[in-house]
């Protein structure tokens, strides 16, 4: 009986050493991915509720430093540079410390973001961008604490922070003409494909630069391909009617239309019946 006693004891005591409670945090994290243009932007922190809590100006008091979130401290990265209100920021990741107030919000890009919480040496040699923003009246109420990307562009987009009725928008740009730019003139001067001098043109268009140029591109596209899709003449037809020559629009858009019907596009077979009413007049 003492062998047995002793054996359930044991098996006790290392279940005892093993065991562990798992319950849900109080500020649960939370991650966010997100493509600006041709930049990947990294957002991770904790998400603290207000749970009937007095928040901004209360919990989070005026004219103090704040993790921005709870526990670890909030982390965003940037894979490209950036440009905040006019500043320039290097691509990286950053610890994202703020200091709120009444009409503004003090922001903070920190370089060490290893930390938990408030540096307790406070170095300004670490800190890579500082900016005022102002704080918006939200509404409705936001219950939990939330980070996000709004207003997105190919060019940039607005980092918001929102809890309880206060939103602080950040805005900033991304490089991507720059890297698109780089990307088109490395391709084409190399080996291109069809869909390389497609994508160019289709590219110079939406940003309304060398026109002529963006033709030629389509072109070629259009002559490597053996059986050209309706979308590509769809985009050559919107060249050329940029370039004023309706005429060749007019018989790329109908080219369009004519091989949409045969794939049963509904909506391509839309947008070209109203091109060609358009530019028919």
């Amino acid at each position: 009986m003492k062998i047995i006693n002793c054996f359930l004891l044991f098996n006790f005591i290392v279940a005892g050493v093993y065991a562990q409670v798992i319950t849900p945090p109080m500020s649960p994290r939370g991650k966010i991915t997100q493509q600006v243009g041709l930049t990947e932007v990294d957002v991770d922190y904790s998400r603290p509720s207000a749970r009937g809590r007095n928040i901004i100006g209360g919990l989070v008091r005026f004219g103090e430093m704040w993790r921005t979130g709870a526990n670890k401290n909030t982390i965003v990265s940037f894979s490209d540079p950036v440009m905040i209100m006019g500043i320039p920021l290097a691509a990286g990741k950053y610890a994202l410390y703020t200091r709120p107030d009444a009409r503004q919000w003090e922001i903070y890009f920190y370089k060490k973001y290893d930390i938990n919480g408030i540096p307790k040496n406070w170095k300004e040699d670490q800190v890579a961008l500082h900016i005022s923003v102002p704080s918006n009246y939200f509404d409705p109420m936001v219950e939990t604490f939330t980070i996000s990307l709004s207003n997105l562009t190919r060019n940039g987009a607005n980092l918001n922070l929102i809890w309880e009725h206060t939103l602080v928008a950040i805005p900033f740009e991304v490089p991507t003409q720059t890297k698109a730019l780089e990307s088109i003139d490395k391709t084409l001067s190399a080996t291109p494909i069809s869909s390389d001098y497609y994508q160019a043109a289709v590219y110079y268009l939406q940003q309304n630069k060398d026109l002529l140029k963006a033709q030629k591109w389509m072109e070629k596209a259009l002559d490597m391909r053996e059986k050209p899709a309706y979308w590509m003449y769809r985009q050559y037809a919107l060249i050329l009617a940029e370039r004023n020559d309706k005429k060749a629009a007019l018989k790329a858009v109908k080219k369009s239309l004519e091989l949409a019907e045969e794939a049963g596009n509904k909506d391509y077979i839309i947008m070209n019946n109203v091109s060609i009413a358009e530019w028919s007049k």
